[in-house]
Parts: structure tokens; sequence; C-alpha cells
């Protein structure tokens, strides 16, 4: 009677854990494996062959959703050492601030931005904040099921993707009573994480191509570009070398009063730079000095009767250096003073209107750094920014500006992105010393369920043109919805409006955009 007793309760219970492992949600995205009938026989995978001595590989039927199958001990948490743990993802603990001159996480201030459609930026975004990758950690596995797994090639490890995005705009053309036109889009982009116990090495390149049919004239089709590669050298455990290079390949957004007339196609603009820096810590206190150099280039401009136009007068040098002071106030708190001048230099001394475009300027930041874990990660910042011109004719270019990149994690399910940018950019505009921009976006992430992603965005901009009684106001607020399928493939959703209000007549327009893509990441 005893021994049936015990048969009795290993049935029932293993009845009941299969009933626990039954996806109850019949929109659930199935697992790798099935619980009802496990690869029993399964090879072991290279990866499980060549685990190290004292860890069982995962048991069979033990799939990468999530579920730990592998009958391993639980090993304890340990504190990542002052050279790693910048690099560590906002939910790992404890972690050290931010670098002074390292930018905050990549899902911080690249891709899926809410800004409203600023200069330069990308014209198609759609998705939810995605988080950076974690660097990569023997025998575990993300938190997320649903995150991309990358793919080891020696100390690194790669995050590829693409994108695949169709849609269609009722204004591309960004001009009052603009014609609709069905747009196209593919995105790739590669992430990468060095896995070194000293140094680091990371990288950030994404790119894209946007269509329309019909095209317009100028034609709106544009290729984009934004990659750049982050380096740090620990020289030693106080001291650090920060290196980073860059590259943007953009255009002129459509509308813009820099474009000439008779456009047949938005003339590519490409920028390259580097910077380098060093950093010492003296306990709390760190000081941080660093130099950067940029080059900027204007392809020529094709017209419609066939002629090109030079863009010569808008290609400039621009060199620079910085200097910031930190304090750690708390451990994941860390306030900054930074002041930062540069110079620009153009390739011709005076512009095709008779101005001599080249100038100094200055800026200074307060701000903190935050990396409070599970809830706080990134920057914020408040300045003032002076431009001064060789040309007396210009007026000189000030004002406040903000930069701001912060992500909040309110609870399990919700994200929170904050973002805020500020440019004093060039133009050719007779009269006209420089554009400055401001803008502001905010972005809300939720999760119905673990692959059931809901997204809205809101974000205003505002272009002062300084020298010309002209200020445009940029709006656009958009919802989307993402499924995930898997670790590797998901349908995204958007629908967004654009609005831009001027206070110069003729300027004012509104733009509905509506976009569906699959992401295919590894």
């Amino acid at each position: 009677m005893v021994l049936g007793i015990a048969l009795s309760s290993i049935v029932l219970g293993g009845a009941q854990v299969i009933a626990q492992t039954a996806p109850l949600d019949p929109l659930a995205p199935k697992l790798q494996s099935d619980p009802h009938n496990p690869p029993r026989f399964k090879k072991p995978t290279q990866a499980q062959s060549n685990a190290p001595v004292g860890f069982s590989p995962p048991a069979s039927g033990a799939g990468s959703t999530g579920y730990d199958a592998s009958n391993n001990p639980a090993r304890k948490a340990t504190t990542p050492t002052s050279a790693s743990a910048a690099s560590t993802s906002p939910s790992d603990a404890p972690v050290e601030p931010l670098s002074p001159y390292q930018e905050p996480p990549p899902s911080a201030d690249s891709g899926n931005s809410a800004l409203a459609q600023a200069p330069g930026t990308p014209p198609v975004e759609l998705g939810p904040i995605r988080k950076p990758p974690k660097k990569h950690k023997a025998h575990t596995e993300p938190d997320d099921p649903y995150a991309a797994l990358g793919v080891r090639a020696g100390s690194f490890t790669l995050y590829p993707a693409v994108e695949l995005i169709g849609g269609y705009s009722t204004n591309p053309g960004n001009s009052a009573g603009g014609s609709g036109a069905a747009l196209y889009s593919a995105v790739p982009e590669l992430k990468v994480q060095s896995n070194w116990s000293r140094h680091e090495l990371t990288a950030d390149l994404r790119g894209s191509y946007t269509g329309y049919s019909p095209d317009q004239t100028p034609t709106l089709s544009r290729p984009y570009f934004d990659g750049k590669v982050d380096g740090r050298v620990d020289v030693t455990s106080a001291t650090r070398i920060d290196l980073n290079s860059h590259a943007l390949i953009s255009t002129d957004n459509p509308g813009s009063p820099n474009l000439q007339a008779g456009l047949a196609s938005l003339p590519v603009f490409t920028t390259v730079g580097g910077t380098a820096g060093i950093a010492h810590r003296f306990n709390r206190f760190e000081i941080a000095i660093k130099g950067t150099a940029d080059r900027t280039d204007y392809q020529d401009s094709k017209l419609t009767d066939g002629t090109t136009a030079s863009n010569d007068d808008r290609n400039y040098n621009q060199f620079g250096g910085a200097l910031r002071g930190s304090y750690e106030l708390t451990p994941g708190v860390k306030p900054y003073v930074e002041v930062e001048t540069d110079t620009r230099r153009h390739d011709l001394a005076t512009d095709f209107s008779g101005y001599q475009r080249n100038s100094r300027g200055v800026t200074g930041t307060v701000g903190s750094t935050f990396e409070l874990t599970r809830e706080l990660t990134g920057k914020i910042g408040i300045g003032y920014t002076e431009r001064n011109y060789d040309d007396p004719r210009l007026e000189k270019l000030a004002g406040l500006i903000g930069n701001a990149s912060l992500i909040w994690t309110a609870n399990a399910l919700t994200t929170v992105k904050f973002t805020g940018t500020s440019a004093a950019s060039e133009t050719v505009i007779p009269g006209v010393s420089g554009e400055l921009s401001r803008d502001a976006g905010l972005q809300v992430d939720h999760s119905f369920r673990r692959w059931l992603i809901g997204t809205v965005k809101l974000g205003f901009g505002v272009d002062d043109y300084v020298g010309l009684d002209r200020e445009d106001k940029r709006y656009t607020a958009g919802i989307g919805l993402t499924y995930k399928f898997n670790r590797n493939v998901q349908l995204k959703s958007e629908i967004r409006q654009d609005w831009l209000r001027s206070n110069v007549t003729g300027n004012d327009y509104n733009a509905t955009v509506f976009l569906l893509g699959v992401r295919v990441q590894q």
C-alpha cells in the first residue's frame, strides 16, 4: 500500500508539472521544445560538450526561452570589478558610474528616438526601447527570454540585426499641402561587445536606406548611417584612456531652408571624427580632459536641369577640447561640471553669399550621471553655449542648452525613456549665423506580455535661425506595438503624427506615417 501511495504521488506530481509548463495563453509564441515530447536522445551541442568540469550540461529538453533546466546548484552573484562594471546592463548590480566621456548606454540615445524629426535624424524609426546587450557570461542566459543571444567571435560578442519596414506617409516632403507616398526601408545594424576582464571595446553601427513610391522632386530616397566605436584602456585602477571614433552619413531634412531651389535629389553629407581623452580618479573626485576632431563634407547638389551646384562653402573642420570634473556623491549618482571649447574652419574663407563662416564656440554644462540599479540609468545636464563668428555682420549665437539620456524602469512591466539634445548647426542662409536646435522626447514602453509590448512616443523640438526672424516648432506623437515570436524574429507596427508650426507663412505642414516591419536578430 505504501508503494501504491508513492506511485500515485509521483504520477500526480508529474501531471501537475506538465500542466504548469504548458502555455496558458493561446497567443504566446511556442517554446523551443515540446514539454509533452522532450527530445530524450538529442545529441549534445558543441557548447554543452565544451562545458567546464564541475558544471553539468543543460538537461534534455532545456531551451533558450528563460527556463533553467540544467539542475546545476545556484551560485551566488559576484560583484563585478571596477574594470568591467561600467559596461554591464542597468539590471546588473552593483555597477560603477559612467565615465565622463563615455556616452550613456546605447538604448538611451540611439535608435527608436521620440525626437520630432530633428535635423540629421533618420526618416524612419520604430520599435520599443532596446537595452544594451550584456557582457557574455558563461552558463547564464539573459533575463529577457526574447533577448538576442549574440554570436561569439573570439573574445567578442556580435549582435547583428536587420529590419525591413514598409508603410505610407501622407507628406514625406514635409511641405504645405504635400502629396503622399508609399515608403520602404532596410535597416541593418551591428553591435559589438568585448568580453575582456580589463579594458573594453564596443561598437554600435546602424544604417538604413529609405525609398518612396511615387518619388517626388527633389527625390526623397536617401541613405543614412550612424556608427561609433568606443574604447577604454585601463592604465591603472584609477587612470584610464577613453577613445572614440564616429561617422554620420545623412541629408538635410526635406523643407530645410539650407537646400537650394531646383534640386533633383537631396545632397548627402558625411561627418567623420574621433575623440581621445584621459581621466584620473582621486577617491570620489574625478577629473578628465579630452580632445576632438571632426570633418564634414557635402556632395555637390544635382539640379533638375542636369547641372550640378557646388557645396564647398559648407565643408569645414572642427577641433575642440573639454575639461570635466565630477564627484561621486553616492554610489550611482555622479554630478559633474564641464567646460568645452571648439573652433570651426571652413574650406572657403567666405561662402558663396560673401559671409565669413569661421567661428569659435564655448559651452558650459552642469549635470549628473545616474547608474541606479534596476531603476534609473543615463545622464542629464543643462548649460549655456555661445558662438562668435569672424564676420561682424553675423550675430552671436547664444542660448540655453540641455542634454538628457535617461532610462527609468518604473516597474517590471513599464520602462520610460527621456531624451534631450541641443545643437548649434551651420547654415548658408545669407545673414543667418546658425541654427540653434533644441529637442526633447519621451517614450513609454509597457509589456502586456513578455512578448507583446506597447509603445507611446511624444516629441517636441524648436529650430531658431539666429539672425533671421524665423522659429520653427516641431511636434510628434505616435503609438506602436511589437510582437516577439522568439529571440530572433519580431513584428513591429507604428502610427505617427508629425506637425511643424513656423512663424514664417507657408512653412507649416502635417504628416501622418503608418509603418509595419519585421526585425530579425541573432
